[in-house]
């Protein structure tokens, strides 16, 4: 058994979390039936690949992401693509991974940065730091004590009796902060800390949290630098409940059907740009107005899913398209539209 334990503390604004998360899992849980759409599950992993790539600097576009899992041919960085195809593989693989296996956790990196760096699989052989844009944030172990510390954290996770979205969080701090690998240690921190989730409750396979992470990018790396400083990663839990408070919210407003009658279509089987089209109607709306009909209270997670992807689709336009930003700014089908 390892003596290894995680420097954290619990705080009543954790417990208050766990309580509000709770509460919004059962809620999903009765509406969905136990199960969630297919549509949903492909389109919440599209939006979780897109946003872990986006936070690692790659550049590929949400649609492009789609047409890269669709099969379809798209110009762009050779290595951008690669990583969205990896990382499709290795989410993939998720169903079938065992979270207390350090075996799997090398099978996964193998797969998520296989063509990208010569060290996949493997534990790195050389120093590492992490940056934010050209920060030191953190300088990593020594590489000969990796192995050690990723087994010790794999022991405590198995015997901690912490709540599991306590638990989980503190892994994927301390795995970020033993950064094990020569790369891919952000994307692959944050699937691990998904399956150990989706072990718990299997909604959180599917749930997009990596979106709201990138949403929250820069309180994400403040979080992790003040929990090395500070010798405890209660500060980064918090925020990380706060996510997955916030990531089934929006799966709650997005994945509910309709009250109407059970031939109609359900919110469900709708996109975030047809959802936002039939929240709009023929009216002329601010961006405030459709956030309200559409449930929603994150401006950044509305603005990056339903608003900006409607726009670049030109199903709707500006009222004021020489200023994006005025005030005024109100929203509107399309008036003209390419056949």
């Amino acid at each position: 058994m390892s003596d290894y334990k995680p420097p954290f503390h619990m705080t009543d604004r954790m417990t208050s979390l766990i309580a509000e998360i709770s509460e919004q899992v059962g809620r999903i849980t009765v509406l969905q039936e136990g199960t969630i759409s297919p549509h949903l599950r492909r389109e919440n992993r599209i939006r979780t690949i897109h946003s872990s790539l986006a936070i690692e600097h790659n550049s590929l576009s949400l649609e492009q992401v789609t047409a890269i899992l669709d099969g379809k041919r798209v110009l762009g960085n050779p290595n951008e693509i690669k990583e969205v195809q990896n990382a499709y593989e290795a989410y993939e693989l998720m169903l079938r991974l065992n979270p207390a296996s350090v075996d799997d956790l090398l099978k996964a990196h193998k797969l998520m940065m296989n063509g990208l760096v010569p060290e996949n699989g493997k534990f790195r052989s050389g120093g590492v730091g992490v940056f934010d844009g050209d920060v030191l944030i953190h300088m990593a172990p020594p590489p000969e004590f990796v192995p050690e510390h990723i087994h010790n954290l794999f022991a405590w996770y198995q015997q901690s009796e912490l709540h599991p979205l306590i638990k989980s969080a503190v892994f994927h701090y301390e795995f970020e902060f033993i950064h094990p690998f020569a790369d891919g240690n952000g994307r692959i921190g944050r699937m691990w800390h998904s399956l150990l989730l989706g072990n718990w409750k299997e909604l959180f396979f599917w749930l997009p949290i990596e979106e709201l992470i990138q949403s929250r990018q820069k309180e994400y790396y403040d979080a992790l630098g003040a929990a090395d400083k500070q010798a405890d990663s209660a500060g980064f839990v918090e925020l990380m409940l706060e996510i997955i408070r916030d990531s089934l919210t929006e799966i709650t407003v997005v994945g509910r059907s309709t009250d109407q009658d059970s031939d109609q279509v359900t919110d469900q089987d709708k996109s975030p740009t047809e959802l936002l089209l039939s929240a709009l109607g023929d009216e002329t709306l601010s961006a405030t107005a459709l956030m309200e009909r559409l449930g929603l209270s994150h401006r950044p997670t509305f603005r990056k899913n339903y608003l900006n992807p409607a726009l670049e689709q030109k199903l709707i336009e500006r009222t004021i398209p020489d200023k994006p930003n005025s005030r005024n700014q109100k929203y509107r089908r399309c008036t003209m539209i390419d056949q």
